[in-house]
């Protein structure tokens, strides 16, 4: 039987689970055997609670994760700029990398003073529009709680969500801002993106990044998975959850 990659990493909104909701049954079952076998992370945009939410309280309350596989698991919020391990039965902070609050304020104001001058900023969103993650300032178009539908609808050729990147970064010339999930942008300190973050997986896992792989949904030049493909680590694109967990299961299967 082929083994399998030592590490195998994945992003979270669309790749493990619809956008800001809970995996589903299937992808649970599937990531529950993955991490049987492996040491998997998860490496998003979103903030630990949106972590817990999505995928975290359903390992504990659905599929009864022993702590030996939850020891495997390795979780980079915001983008990599926060790392979670579990140890003694609690998830441990490794590192985070905050923005200062000139970095925060400056964040703040490019993304609505750009979203306004663009005509993105919408009058009724779903939820707040900006959100300060600590480590990272996300501008979501339609609010955070916005149906999947209605995110997927949005921009669906990326052109609005990409103006405004471009916008903001070129404000912002000594932070990252990149495009996000469907309808954000995320901005954190210049340097740190999920490339980042699958370094610091090598520098903690001592695991090499040649026996690594990345799954995810934006891959491509614009996207916020980009990083890692431009890192040199194998990568698999996924289409949504339902492709995740079909190459998953073709894993298990070998």
């Amino acid at each position: 039987m082929p083994t399998l990659p030592r590490l195998i990493a994945f992003d979270l909104d669309d790749t493990l689970a619809p956008s800001k909701s809970p995996v589903e049954p299937r992808m649970l079952s599937a990531f529950a055997g993955l991490l049987a076998r492996t040491s998997v992370a998860v490496i998003s945009g979103g903030n630990f609670e949106q972590f817990e939410a999505q995928l975290l309280a359903r390992l504990a309350s659905d599929a009864g994760i022993p702590e030996t596989a939850l020891a495997r698991l390795h979780l980079l919020p915001t983008c990599g700029t926060r790392y979670e391990r579990r140890e003694a039965g609690a998830w441990t902070t490794v590192y985070r990398e905050h923005l200062t609050d000139g970095e925060r304020d400056a964040a703040l104001a490019a993304l609505r003073e750009e979203a306004e001058r663009l005509g993105l900023w919408e009058a009724e969103p779903w939820g707040e529009i900006l959100e300060d993650r600590g480590s990272q300032v996300t501008f979501s178009a339609l609010g955070q709680r916005a149906p999947v539908a209605a995110k997927h609808a949005w921009d669906a050729d990326g052109a609005k969500k990409n103006a405004l990147r471009a916008a903001v970064a070129a404000r912002l010339p000594e932070l990252e801002v990149r495009s996000g999930g469907s309808t954000s942008v995320d901005i954190t300190r210049r340097g740190i993106d999920k490339a980042y973050g699958m370094r610091k997986l090598e520098e903690h896992t001592g695991i090499p990044l040649d026996d690594m792989l990345f799954v995810g949904d934006r891959l491509d030049p614009d996207g916020n998975d980009y990083p890692v493909l431009a890192l040199g680590v194998t990568c698999h694109a996924v289409t949504g959850w339902e492709d995740t967990a079909e190459f998953i299961e073709g894993l298990l299967a070998r």
